[in-house]
């Protein structure tokens, strides 16, 4: 099973989404793999700081989802950490693309199988995201 910590940034109701230049055509949250020994939150920080140039703020775990990973297609289990950014973020090292998505709108054929099963529904449920395109 793939272990990935990553972080939902919400901003004016749409969810911080990237995708890779290896699978530009597939869209899921910033983060990545831990590296031997680095726990779920200091991943998160490390990725976002290399995939994004930005480093997260108010960071709060917010839950453990388990799905098929969008890129490897195996079984994933993916710590979710709710997080906010103190500047914009900007494209780096292997993305192709950054966007802001509510779910519904032209970016949900490409969503990775834990945003569309899980990570979207749950953030719509709790108000933080819209659900217009």
């Amino acid at each position: 099973m793939l272990l990935v910590a990553a972080a939902a940034v919400v901003q004016r109701h749409r969810l911080l989404v990237v995708s890779k230049r290896a699978a530009p055509d597939v869209f899921y949250l910033p983060g990545g793999k831990p590296d031997p020994g680095e726990d779920h939150e200091a991943a998160m920080y490390r990725e976002l700081a290399e995939e994004l140039g930005v480093r997260p703020v108010r960071v709060r775990p917010w839950r453990v989802v388990e799905d098929t990973s969008g890129l490897a297609g195996a079984p994933m289990r993916m710590t979710v950490f709710l997080a906010s950014l103190a500047h914009l973020p900007r494209p780096a090292a292997e993305l192709a693309a950054l966007a802001w998505t509510t779910g519904a709108d032209g970016y949900a054929p490409y969503l990775a199988p834990a945003l569309r099963h899980q990570v979207i529904p749950s953030l719509r449920e709790a108000g933080m995201l819209t659900h217009a395109a």
